[in-house]
């Protein structure tokens, strides 16, 4: 298929759909934590080591699927993705200790990886025209967005009527389900530019020369530390550290009575206000330095979270901080794919993005585990958090020195 001047293209549609039903599912972890500790008594490490494997896995598969996609197709990619998210959740029903959660969310991890940005955002790169698409980066990534808005929702009202065993075996049938929407997904023809004519080796080495490769790898460590952390602790952070819904307050009318519902609902308002948030700063991509909007999204979420951390936790702070969080969570996923898609070109840009975004899944690793390790040594998050706040800084002070110029553009000396 032509590369099309049209903004909505069945690419996009069903890329949408797919990263939509993948990130409900992977957004609803953090509230199998509790569940799963207390029928098995582990301690709130174990399980979050599990999670943490998981983002590990899938930042090592997201260049891998990216590679795959780019040797044997994009479809062929993604159904491999979703073979291996069904199984992983089947088998991790019947896991009953904290080694086979850890082992098994390995294939839940690569299952993410086959079915998330890395190959999708690639192909409705390839799919857009120059003009649209750093705004169909950001819808599809939005997308994402709404799969948070909804999957935590269904999760807890899930686990209030069945067994979490159960919920793993219904959210494996809804991602076997989103093979329907692969027909959509008509592989584009590769864009016709110089770079068809070099290798993927030849490619990877002049990115891993670029210094601006290396700190685009290095800023996108804190989006995953920050993203990972809050999805995989802040619910079980709300249940244990917020204060009461207030009776006869806004949240309790509108059927929020319990610290547990209101952390599902604060992961929701995370990712309803992602989806503004990702659409504007794609839309802003179009026109100004996506290197400074960047660095302004990352300095933005390290106020935000030493605010909140400083202020005492109320439902009220808790909502606060959700659609502020929200509005820059996922918007550095556009800016940052297609930054590497401007700079190194389309061709393979899902590998070298998977390669950027495994620094995001080694930032989740470290902040799903540090949560769960810093929670059973001190009984609180403090520390992590404000581990947060330096990391999201350092990603803030690291993006100002990319150049953001096409390698094929720039001088010799600076290539």
């Amino acid at each position: 298929m032509d590369r099309t001047d049209r903004l909505i293209t069945p690419v996009l549609i069903g890329g949408c759909a797919i990263i939509l039903i993948s990130f409900a599912i992977r957004a609803s972890f953090g509230l199998f934590q509790i569940p799963i500790a207390e029928e098995f008594g582990w301690l709130r490490a174990e399980f979050s080591m599990a999670i943490a494997i998981q983002n590990l896995a899938w930042g090592i598969g997201q260049p891998i699927f990216g590679a795959i996609a780019e040797k044997v197709g994009d479809r062929k990619a993604i159904a491999l993705g979703v073979a291996l998210y069904v199984i992983g959740l089947v088998v991790s029903a019947y896991a009953i200790t904290p080694g086979q959660h850890q082992f098994l969310e390995i294939l839940v991890g690569f299952g993410i990886a086959g079915t998330g940005f890395g190959v999708i955002l690639a192909m409705v790169a390839r799919a857009a025209s120059d003009e649209n698409r750093s705004l169909t980066l950001g819808i599809a990534t939005a997308a994402g967005s709404a799969g948070q808005v909804v999957g935590p929702p269904i999760a807890e009202a899930l686990l209030g009527a069945f067994p979490w065993q159960t919920v793993f075996l219904i959210f494996a049938g809804i991602i076997f389900a989103s093979l329907l929407f692969l027909p959509l997904l008509k592989a584009p023809e590769k864009p016709e530019t110089p770079e068809l004519e070099e290798t993927l080796g030849q490619i990877l080495g002049k990115a891993f020369r670029d210094p601006s490769f290396t700190l685009i790898f290095i800023g996108f460590f804190s989006c995953g530390y920050q993203l990972a952390f809050i999805t995989a602790h802040f619910p079980a952070f709300i249940t244990e550290y917020c204060g009461p819904i207030a009776p006869g307050g806004v949240l309790h009318t509108m059927g929020v009575t319990t610290t547990s519902a209101l952390g599902a609902i604060a992961i929701a308002l995370i990712g309803l206000a992602n989806i503004a948030g990702t659409l504007l700063a794609a839309y802003l991509g179009k026109t100004y330095s996506k290197k400074n909007l960047l660095a302004l999204i990352y300095m933005g979420r390290t106020v935000a979270a030493a605010t909140f951390i400083l202020l005492p936790i109320t439902p009220t702070t808790v909502i606060i901080f959700s659609v502020v969080m929200g509005s820059l969570w996922l918007a550095t996923v556009p800016l940052t794919s297609g930054l590497v898609g401007y700079i190194y070109g389309l061709r393979y840009m899902g590998t070298l993005y998977g390669i950027v975004f495994f620094s995001h899944q080694l930032g989740s690793f470290v902040g799903v585990w540090l949560g769960g390790f810093m929670y059973d040594l001190y009984g609180n998050y403090t520390v992590v958090w404000w581990v947060g706040v330096g990391v999201g800084a350092l990603s803030a002070i690291v993006h100002l020195p990319i150049k953001e110029i096409p390698l094929g553009k720039r001088a010799p000396q600076a290539a």
